[in-house]
């Protein structure tokens, strides 16, 4: 395994863990750090790794600002049969070293590609399905070009395989693209998760530099491939994605910096290695900026940059029940393009034409690139859920009809769908892990594809928890987060954090000088739950507390399982003793053990209690599953302590668990 590491200080340290602590016998795998130059402490730290660890060396290099010269010496350093590039805000699951050897050895692969996932973003397309015998274009191969792959040592040295130098993104890709054309057996690990990618920062790469970087990939490609559909989906894949796909950026349209300069390497390079032919199997937009670009106007992709700034998707949850064990999401999805509007085709009797934006001069489009009948037939959408603390992603399985909606003489598109979370089977055939799930939405509307999360409705949600039947019960609950986005927590900590999660949901009943707080509960042990405190504390000035016991009471059947219900006695000049007053105040509930605090708060003003959100009384109160006391306020504040707070809950049993 080599991992290069330059100046990343603390950020680190959950590869150089994930490295040092895999399934495999420390015999049998060696990991090579190579550190670019590090001022900041790294090197000595990893020299005092080093120190006590057979297995792991540490090679120094002056500093070049760029990973390839340290990947090029750890290869030629290594002595196993496989290598296994990581850079260092990656970090691999404890079995993936050992699984990949496997697979490797298995289907006698010269590269393996394990699962991978990224701290935000969708799925990645690639990972649909294991194989023995991937297709570079079948298998979509191409999305796959990061250096985070298990290669063959001996294939690598055969072909002297090695990365440019200092080269940028795309000769790292050159490499690995090279590497798919040469190998003779490349194979694809989706059922198992093998390394989380870290963020990349997007470096400042010289646009004349990028040019030649791409010239000399294009070679690569027509060395090893014939003229043909091959070859010319390649080409399509990096004019679409190095050339085209930087003008729909908001830094392109609101900077003028080297714009002239890389308008024009890009439209020469586009002329002269990109034919028109190409742009068959280009998305429509696309399409449109390949034709402004070799019409030489400039001033037209800005315009259209600019006029494609707020596209995005909207994602409006029509439904949420429970089949049994089984969550169904019913989601009306559309596609919004310039100024947050609907998606619109011209109708042409059977056919439908694109309709580009009104700052864009359709006389310089070509008729034919407006057709988009057969995009629009392939319109489709992805659901999937992403926790919130790893970052993993599932797919869930999806059922979805297109809807055409007229309007006049145009037409939008609009996708119905019912999406289902099975927790027992989600996670790649096994149950979700425990925790925030959110709940994100794509969509590909035949122009343009877009993701979101699934927002807040005006009606109620659907606030009933559900027992899922596994080896052991685990309580599954739909919530809002503090944003308004959908999400599920699986195994809530405690009674009172199950009741936290739906909490804003909260309802106010004021009958004489009472105010009682009506609060939803998900799920009701068959126990009744333990006893519960309702507690309020003012949110400003001298801290007073007012307690009230929280009583739960059965709820609306197949909507919720129950409510928990607190008189609280008011008084509308000043706050009493045992009496809500003027002011703010935050909530919480208390049990035996520990306490919750809840995510709304109550305002007092002129007599008048209203709800508002918890953020807006204490900014710091973010977290879904945050508690409020004393000792976790302070705890925010210490460094360190989210850390070892993290650590002891790893080994605390949840709600429910047996």
């Amino acid at each position: 395994m080599i991992v290069s590491v330059q100046n990343p200080g603390g950020t680190a340290d959950p590869c150089i863990r994930s490295t040092l602590e895999q399934t495999l016998p420390a015999d049998e795998y060696e990991v090579i750090f190579v550190d670019d130059g590090s001022t900041d402490g790294t090197a000595e730290r990893l020299d005092s790794v080093a120190s006590v660890r057979r297995n792991v060396r540490v090679l120094h290099l002056p500093y070049t600002g760029s990973p390839m010269c340290g990947r090029n010496i750890g290869v030629a350093a290594a002595k196993g049969d496989f290598v296994y590039l990581l850079d260092q805000h990656d970090r691999l699951e404890r079995d993936a070293l050992e699984l990949m050897h496997e697979r490797a050895v298995e289907t006698d692969a010269d590269i393996l590609v394990g699962r991978l996932t990224r701290d935000s973003g969708p799925p990645m397309a690639a990972f649909e399905a294991s194989t023995s015998r991937a297709d570079i274009l079948r298998d979509r191969l191409l999305s796959l070009l990061t250096p985070h792959k298990l290669f063959r040592r001996a294939f690598l040295e055969e072909h002297q395989l090695g990365f440019a130098v200092p080269g940028g993104r795309v000769a790292e890709q050159t490499f690995v693209l090279r590497a798919y054309l040469l190998a003779k057996v490349v194979a694809v690990m989706a059922d198992h998760l093998c390394c989380h990618l870290g963020e990349r920062g997007e470096a400042e790469e010289d646009a004349s530099a990028v040019a030649t970087e791409l010239r000399t990939l294009l070679d690569v490609v027509d060395a090893h491939t014939e003229q043909g559909r091959q070859r010319d989906r390649m080409y399509a894949y990096w004019l679409r994605t190095v050339l085209l796909k930087p003008y729909f950026s908001p830094r392109f349209g609101g900077s003028s910096v080297d714009r002239g300069r890389a308008f024009g390497l890009c439209r020469d390079l586009v002329l002269d290695r990109f034919p028109e032919r190409l742009d068959r199997h280009l998305p429509v937009h696309f399409r449109a900026v390949a034709a402004l670009v070799r019409a030489g106007r400039l001033d037209q992709l800005i315009s259209y940059a600019n006029a494609t700034r707020r596209s995005g998707l909207r994602a409006d949850l029509l439904e949420v029940r429970w089949d049994g064990p089984i969550l169904a999401l019913g989601l009306a999805v559309e596609v919004l393009v310039g100024g947050g509007q609907p998606a619109r085709y011209h109708a042409d009797g059977e056919r439908l034409l694109w309709c580009p934006p009104r700052a864009v001069d359709a006389n310089l489009l070509p008729d034919h690139l407006m057709d988009v009948t057969s995009a629009v037939a392939r319109a489709r959408v992805e659901v999937y859920v992403r926790h919130a603390g790893t970052g993993v992603v599932y797919s869930l399985p999806v059922d979805y009809r297109v809807e055409r909606i007229p309007e006049g003489e145009n037409m939008r598109l609009r996708i119905v769908c019912e999406a289902a979370v099975d927790v027992t089977v989600a996670a790649l055939g096994g149950e979700l892990p425990s925790g925030m799930w959110e709940v994100h939405v794509r969509m590909y509307g035949g122009t343009h594809q877009a993701r979101a999360r699934i927002g807040r409705p005006d009606g109620p949600l659907n606030c009933l928890g559900v027992l899922a039947q596994l080896p052991r019960r685990r309580l599954v609950v739909p919530c809002w987060s503090d944003a308004g986005e959908l999400g599920l927590v699986i195994e809530p900590r405690s009674f009172a954090e199950s009741i936290a999660l739906v909490s804003p949901a909260v309802e106010l009943r004021r009958q004489g000088g009472d105010l009682y707080v009506v609060v939803p509960v998900p799920y009701v042990p068959p126990s009744g739950g333990p006893p519960l405190e309702f507690v309020l504390r003012s949110a400003a000035g001298r801290i007073r507390e007012i307690t009230a016991p929280a009583l739960v009471e059965p709820g609306v059947p197949g909507r919720l399982a129950g409510q928990l219900v607190a008189k609280v006695p008011v008084k509308r000049v000043l706050p009493g003793r045992d009496r809500l007053g003027p002011g703010a105040w935050t909530a919480s509930l208390r049990g035996e053990d520990d306490e919750a605090g809840l995510r709304f708060g109550l305002e007092m003003r002129g007599g008048t209690v209203a709800v508002c959100p918890a953020t807006e009384l204490d900014p710091e109160r973010r977290s879904v599953m945050g508690r409020d006391t004393v000792l976790h306020r302070l705890g925010r504040r210490l460094p360190g302590a989210r850390h070892l707070v993290r650590l002891a809950r790893a080994g605390k049993h949840r709600y429910l668990r047996d």
